[in-house]
């Protein structure tokens, strides 16, 4: 009987009676597939016109087996990393990323099976994990991602984002992340101390604000918020609120 393939990380299952004279080789590959699923490190330039793809091979050291990978480049467009199905296991995130144009492009992952895919905050580090169909976030560790009117004028948050608003030039508007999940946040701060010149409108996106149909008007010099999702009738509540 020939070998088989472990489902997580392929690592090859020598049968047996076969193989005669290289189980040696073979379980040295398999040595270095778990010091990859350990310890692997990959960096990865999300700079293309297309989703990066990555990919598990049967018996054979391969990129979709890292634990750790590091996304990098100035995005052109929205991009995805699209992990392997099949594979239950936990992986990290790290966005190295530019996103810094006008345009605020987005960065997601997700399992190649699944049409759910997790947004990746600006400057993030996420613990994310697969049940080999989807993937979800299991911690995220945010760093602050600062908007300057200047070059942003509108931007869509994701569940996590730490915002510094710079509304020196003119106003700006937040959109809160379409589809949140309870627990989720997104912090608003005044970088500049002139929101009571030039506002921050939130906008909702069909999610309730404190309970109410109403888009956020920030306009308090000095203003921070924190805003976090209850439920589908309370919406977005302030977890603080500080001027």
């Amino acid at each position: 009987m020939a070998s088989t393939y472990s489902n997580d990380l392929k690592l090859e299952l020598i049968t047996t009676g076969e193989k005669a004279g290289l189980w040696g080789t073979i379980t040295n590959t398999n040595l270095q597939i778990l010091q990859q699923a350990a310890s692997g490190y990959l960096s990865l330039a999300m700079t293309g016109s297309s989703d990066i793809t990555v990919s598990l091979t049967d018996g054979a050291v391969s990129d979709g087996k890292n634990l750790y990978f590091k996304l990098t480049g100035t995005l052109a467009r929205n991009q995805t990393l699209i992990m392997p199905s099949g594979s239950e296991r936990v992986f990290i995130i790290e966005d190295a990323t530019d996103r810094t144009t006008a345009n605020k492009y987005t960065l997601s992952v997700k399992t190649a099976s699944s049409s759910t895919p997790v947004a990746v905050p600006v400057g993030a580090v996420m613990l994310l994990k697969s049940d080999g169909t989807d993937t979800s976030k299991a911690i995220t560790e945010q760093s602050y991602f600062t908007i300057t009117s200047s070059t942003i004028t509108a931007y869509t948050a994701v569940a996590g984002d730490q915002l510094l608003v710079d509304t020196t030039q003119t106003t700006v508007t937040i959109t809160l992340p379409a589809s949140p999940a309870i627990g989720d946040e997104v912090v608003i701060i005044d970088a500049r101390g002139t929101f009571a010149s030039n506002n921050v409108t939130v906008e909702r996106n069909s999610q309730p604000i404190n309970s109410g149909t109403n888009n956020l008007a920030l306009s308090t010099n000095g203003q921070a918020i924190t805003l976090v999702y209850i439920d589908s009738t309370r919406g977005w509540a302030y977890k603080t609120n500080t001027a």
